[in-house]
């Protein structure tokens, strides 16, 4: 072979052979177990990228062939020396012999002159190597050799494997290989067929820019390509475990989603590779997306069910979803050791979870919170029926409010996978036990359309289960009845109206909704003690809920419960701070409760103007005052308090129970030398005559959470 590129033609020659003997190599794939989630590595063999020499079966006899051997001459990158072209005849395949694995290799005799002959092209290119040694070792032939052979399980320099690769020194077979695959061209571009190309680089063919190396029927690709090309050789099996082993590596750095692009592009190759899609759903673990994980691990046990790992890994996954039962027929298979730590986790989650549902049937909903969060805490971390549990106990132990915000971390398990769909919670589906405590809340939070759609959903999953059954009719009754009484009300048929939301009642006693709209109507009646009644229940359910805190004010103020009164609006001004109608009965409910203790009451005037002291006298009698004043020392020359000055009269408005009083330092040098003030502005609140508190240049912020806070 010639640096020129010019072909060199050799001469035919006929040759007897006589039948050989021939020890068959066996390969196995290494297979490298994992720990709990992470990626398999077994190999995929799906044929070697070259046709391999066959062995003749046993049976056939000599025959005579003619071959005519042509080489094409590369131009190699590292100045190797071609060696030269040997006669050697192929041996034939029988037609009545199936195909075997593509990865076999055929016997030959290294020295013998009656060595079989190369396949075209395939002299193997070497820097500083000596012409005339065969390119592939293939076994050896006892009679034939006048070398000494390697030993059985070591394939010198050259050797094909069954994945395809070639191996670049003398190992034995379960080394580890190399990380860089060789593919033996086809003669295109630059490269001869038979030169041997480096794995993961990228070969320019025709002229043009190309991602891919073509080399008679298969693809090489590098570690960059994203895009893998067919040929019409079919796809070579070394490149999907390539980009395998690229994914492994990107997961073991933690970058979950780029291995997860790595396994894509495998199954892009392999489709039906159940490694492949066990590997894919370790990496979706790692991101969180545990529904698509699960349905990869599904994918994996249908395309090989006696793959134990992806078992291991549904079954691990499934214990997280909290459905126990499929879990065990995943991790406790027939003829194989179950990890025992997944055994162990699988047990504890199903002891709490077998407590949680004992609790729920009693109605011990502290039990049942209980126990369902250490079912969460065990394992079953994204289970959707387990937080819905402690949803559903929170709202019947009137825990509204957290019941509320729990429903916002309940995790979402999308796609709705087939384990999931079929698996029972507490009697019904899963998916209908979510519609199911849904509906609830829903309806808890007064938001009954919603609760009605909810409870349809829960209906239509599980149309045979009695619970959801009840739900639904009594979600529809209540509705109807709210609805019923909202008309009423509307009409000033206040009594009616009662009857409506009493009978909405009958269906959900602990409506904290129905009970406050009955509270409504009984003080436009005139019952103020019943109106007080439903809004305390309505509040024992719902403490929060400020309509009805705010019925319970006012009709303790028509009953002249003023310290109550007084307690209720303060809770409502503190959450309410912009509303002038709660500040204003504030005021007068403060002002009554004075009067009714006898004490002397000097402010009657709700809201107003910041007054100016001008005096000592008016200063002390100001702030003597019962209730709280807020005196603001300025000067007129000041920057500042330009700037904070109308904001004062802002909060004078805001706050009308307070006092806010103005002293210029420059007018009224005597109240500022006998409060000692010498920076403006400073700010000093008092209470009955007493300091409370002096802020020097605050900000508008600093200053309204100092007065909002002596405001109560």
């Amino acid at each position: 072979m010639s640096h020129s590129g010019k072909n060199n033609n050799t001469t035919t020659t006929a040759t007897n052979i006589t039948e050989l003997g021939f020890h068959n190599l066996s390969f196995c794939d290494d297979a490298l177990s994992c720990e709990a989630n992470k990626p398999d590595f077994r190999e995929l063999d799906l044929g070697s990228p070259v046709s391999p020499l066959r062995t003749r079966p046993s049976g056939l006899t000599a025959t005579s062939t003619t071959t005519t051997t042509t080489t094409s001459s590369s131009s190699s990158s590292s100045g190797s020396v071609s060696g030269q072209t040997r006669l050697n005849p192929v041996n034939k395949r029988h037609d009545s012999i199936p195909n075997s694995h593509s990865g076999e290799l055929s016997g030959s005799s290294e020295t013998s002159p009656t060595a079989p002959t190369r396949k075209p092209g395939h002299a193997r290119s070497d820097s500083g190597s000596v012409s005339g040694h065969p390119l592939i070792y293939s076994g050896q032939s006892s009679h034939q050799s006048s070398v000494s052979s390697p030993p059985p399980n070591v394939l010198p320099t050259g050797n094909i494997c069954p994945s395809g690769k070639i191996l670049k020194t003398g190992i034995g077979l379960t080394s580890n290989r190399s990380s860089r695959t060789d593919t033996l061209g086809s003669g295109m571009g630059h490269y001869g067929h038979g030169s041997i190309m480096r794995g993961g680089s990228n070969h320019i063919v025709g002229g043009g820019s190309a991602t891919s190396v073509k080399s008679g029927g298969s693809l090489a690709v590098g570690p960059e390509n994203a895009n893998v090309n067919r040929n019409r050789g079919g796809i070579c099996g070394g490149d999907a475990e390539e980009l395998k082993k690229m994914g492994n590596e990107l997961y073991r750095k933690g970058c979950f989603g780029e291995a997860l692009s790595m396994y894509d592009k495998a199954i892009s190759l392999a489709p039906g590779n159940a490694a492949f899609r066990s590997n894919r759903a370790a990496a979706l673990t790692g991101l969180g997306r545990i529904g698509e994980a699960v349905k990869e691990c599904e994918e994996a046990v249908r395309l090989d069910p006696n793959y134990w790992r992806a078992h291991q890994r549904l079954g691990s996954l499934l214990v997280r979803l909290g459905q126990v039962e499929n879990a065990r027929r995943h991790l406790c298979l027939s003829g194989q050791q179950a990890d025992p730590t997944e055994v162990h986790r699988l047990q504890v989650v199903e002891k709490h979870l077998s407590k949680c549902t004992d609790a729920r049937k009693v109605g011990d909903w502290k039990s049942a919170l209980r126990e369902g969060d250490a079912a969460i805490a065990a394992g079953a971390d994204f289970s959707p029926q387990l937080s819905m549990c402690r949803v559903e106990a929170l709202l019947k132990l009137h825990q509204l409010e957290d019941a509320e915000s729990s429903l916002s971390n309940i995790p979402k398990i999308e796609p709705s996978t087939v384990s999931s769909s079929q698996t029972r919670f507490f009697g019904m589906l899963s998916e209908a036990y979510t519609f199911f405590v849904r509906a609830q809340i829903e309806m808890a939070l007064g938001r009954f359309e919603n609760a009605v759609t909810a409870a349809e959903k829960a209906g239509q999953i599980d149309p045979r289960n009695v619970e959801v059954a009840v739900l639904l009719n009594n979600v529809k009754l209540v509705a109807r009845a709210r609805a019923r009484g909202n008309d009423l009300f509307k009409s000033e048929r206040f009594t009616e109206a009662c009857q409506a939301y009493g009978e909405g009642l009958r269906f959900d006693p602990s409506n904290s909704v129905l009970y406050c709209n009955r509270a409504a109507c009984w003080f436009k009646l005139g019952q103020w003690e019943r109106s007080v009644e439903d809004s305390n229940q309505a509040l024992l359910i719902q403490p929060n809920y400020t309509k009805a805190l705010l019925r319970r004010a006012a009709s303790n103020s028509k009953l002249e419960k003023w310290a109550d009164a007084v307690r209720d609006f303060e809770v409502l001004r503190r959450e309410l701070p912009d509303d002038n109608e709660i500040a204003e009965s504030l005021f007068h409910a403060q002002v009554s409760l004075k009067k009714s203790r006898g004490e002397e009451v000097y402010n009657m005037k709700f809201g107003g103007e910041v007054e100016e002291v001008s005096s000592l006298e008016q200063f002390r009698a100001a702030v003597s005052l019962p209730g709280v004043s807020v005196v603001h020392f300025k000067s007129a020359s000041n920057l500042h308090c330009k700037q904070i000055s109308p904001y004062v009269e802002t909060l004078c408005g805001r706050y009308p129970s307070i006092n806010f009083l103005k002293v210029d330092i420059d007018e009224s040098p005597g109240v500022a030398h006998a409060e000692n003030v010498r920076i403006v502005p400073t700010f000093k609140i008092y209470k009955n005559g007493s300091r409370m508190k002096e802020i020097v240049c605050p900000s508008r912020d600093m200053l309204e959470h100092s007065v909002r806070h002596y405001s109560f």
